[in-house]
């Protein structure tokens, strides 16, 4: 073996089997039946999706080996191969998770299964010669709900714009982020299971995305919440290199990282709430326990809180201290978030209210910074800059030194829904609009005016722009200036429409920035 393919064997050895896979299974021309039913090889055999909607759709199409049984709690394995023509027509099961969590909030996850290490593909073209852009879709749900397969997260309306779009699920909660002692001593370590699924699944796109029109050497990996606190993971870490090209981080959040010692000890009493011997329990044990009872604990010592964990090779080391270091990949970059982030941090199990108490004499200050509100209200959109709103700020000023970096910061309220939501975007709210789903989340179409559906095209051009070239623009939007050295500009997105704001919110993030210790240890 030459020593190139040597190195790169040892480091993506799960590209390489899937690639061989693919080199041996690939047809010429991609597609080899007519457009309403296509049959596409891919690493493990053919599958056969459809035409829907305008575009070729392919749901439930596995990536690696189901991680059940001995292969709970081990690294993604390649996929096994099948006979004859698997149909991939419907989404594959999401993992273990509590489904109301994620019906709650954002949509349906669909069937529940330990095995669910699944991807869906929307694409307008079956043809190897294409060449198109890829977007790969990584859900949010604080590491422990959601689903690919989330209607609102379609790409539908991506595929009918030139893209390829790819939709992946990956393992959730304890059962994919552990650290107890019976499980890190057979891994060499490996503790972010979830995150190793989606460098898996980010194999499996570079060897076979091609066969749907895809080009391998132009992806783009996008996420939302716990999905762009993924992507900022992927941008720090040396398992992902070369596996993707660009990111949108949408309201990647400010929390630390687990250490291991954390991990560890949340990961016992995860061995305890379900009957074993905390952190003596044996893998054997651990995996003899019925899946389903992963997701019904309910012991906050039990829960490992939104966050990787650093310290496995996945993650050496705090995705902070990478990007203060300047260590992460040079990839260019779209960081926001919106108006009303934070909707969702109680649900991080954080009281605005306590925290402005905590604060006692700081919180002169706040008042200050957020003059004429109520005391809650000042708690809330100070934990709303503080977790959200000056990360993409402290990212871009970090970030920009290495690949060009944009902000956006969205205010955008659909017209139905301003009467109830008087405090702005809620947290997630933005994702219908960046990826044009409007249609497909609620009652679809008649829910949204043509101003809502106008702000939708304006801003998912933008991120179709990104894909394609690197670089956000839209035909109908203003110029959206990248964030380098003095020049602080963030797209704003708001009721009146789309504008290019520079100096937005700028002595507020400076101050906060400055003065707030978190920064040291858990931006991202």
């Amino acid at each position: 073996m030459p020593r190139a393919l040597a190195a790169m064997a040892r480091r993506f050895p799960l590209l390489m089997a899937l690639a061989a896979a693919a080199f041996a299974l690939a047809p010429p021309a991609g597609a080899e039946s007519g457009p309403a039913d296509p049959v596409v090889r891919v690493s493990g055999g053919k599958i056969k999706g459809m035409r829907e909607d305008g575009v070729f759709t392919f749901r439930g199409v596995p990536y690696a080996a189901a991680p059940v049984g001995a292969r709970r709690w081990a690294p993604p394995a390649p996929v096994k191969s099948w006979r004859g023509v698997r149909m991939a027509k419907k989404i594959g099961a999401a993992c273990i998770q509590n489904p109301a969590l994620s019906a709650a909030n954002g949509g349906d996850p669909g069937p529940i299964s330990e095995d669910c290490l699944f991807l869906n593909i929307w694409t307008p073209k079956l043809d190897r010669n294409a060449k198109l852009p890829v977007v790969v879709w990584i859900h949010g749900g604080g590491f422990v709900f959601g689903s690919g397969g989330v209607k609102g997260y379609s790409g539908a309306p991506s595929a009918k714009k030139g893209v390829v779009f790819v939709s992946i699920n990956y393992r959730l909660g304890a059962l994919g982020f552990f650290a107890h002692p019976s499980t890190v001593s057979r891994n060499g370590g490996a503790m972010n299971f979830g995150l190793l699924d989606q460098v898996a699944a980010l194999e499996w796109v570079q060897a076979n995305i091609a066969n749907f029109g895809g080009d391998p050497s132009n992806v783009t990996i996008m996420g939302q919440s716990a999905g762009a606190k993924s992507v900022m993971a992927h941008i720090a870490s040396p398992l992902s290199r070369g596996l993707f090209h660009k990111g949108v981080a949408m309201s990647a959040y400010v929390l630390p990282d687990a250490s291991r010692e954390k991990a560890g000890e949340v990961a016992a009493a995860v061995a305890r709430a379900v009957g074993l011997d905390g952190a003596k329990a044996s893998l054997e044990e651990l995996q003899r326990i019925p899946a389903h009872m992963f997701a019904e604990i309910d012991d906050p010592a039990a829960a490992l809180g939104p966050t990787p964990i650093a310290g496995d090779t996945m993650t050496p080391k705090p995705i902070a201290e990478v990007f203060r270091n300047g260590d992460e990949a040079p990839v260019p970059l779209i960081m926001g978030s919106t108006s009303d982030d934070a909707s969702v941090i109680p649900a991080f199990g954080v009281d605005p209210a306590e925290v402005i108490e905590q604060l006692g004499a700081a919180d002169v200050g706040l008042k200050l910074l957020y003059p004429n509100l109520t005391k809650e209200e000042r708690a809330r959109q100070a934990l709303r800059d503080i977790v959200f709103t000056m990360n993409p700020r402290w990212v871009a000023d970090n970030h920009a030194k290495r690949a060009p970096t944009w902000r956006y910061y969205f205010d955008y309220v659909a017209e139905k829904d301003r009467p109830a939501l008087m405090q702005g975007a809620p947290h997630g709210y933005d994702v219908a609009f960046l990826l044009d789903t409007l249609d497909y989340i609620g009652a679809g179409a008649a829910d949204y005016t043509p101003a809502d559906k106008a702000i939708a095209a304006k801003l998912s051009g933008y991120l179709i722009s990104f894909a394609r070239t690197g670089a956000p623009s839209s035909p109908d939007g203003p110029d959206w200036p990248n964030d380098a050295g003095l020049r602080d500009v963030s797209l704003v997105a708001e009721n009146s429409g789309v504008r290019a704001a520079r100096n937005f919110l700028t002595l507020r993030l400076n101050i906060l920035i400055a003065s707030a210790k978190v920064i040291d240890t858990s931006v991202n």
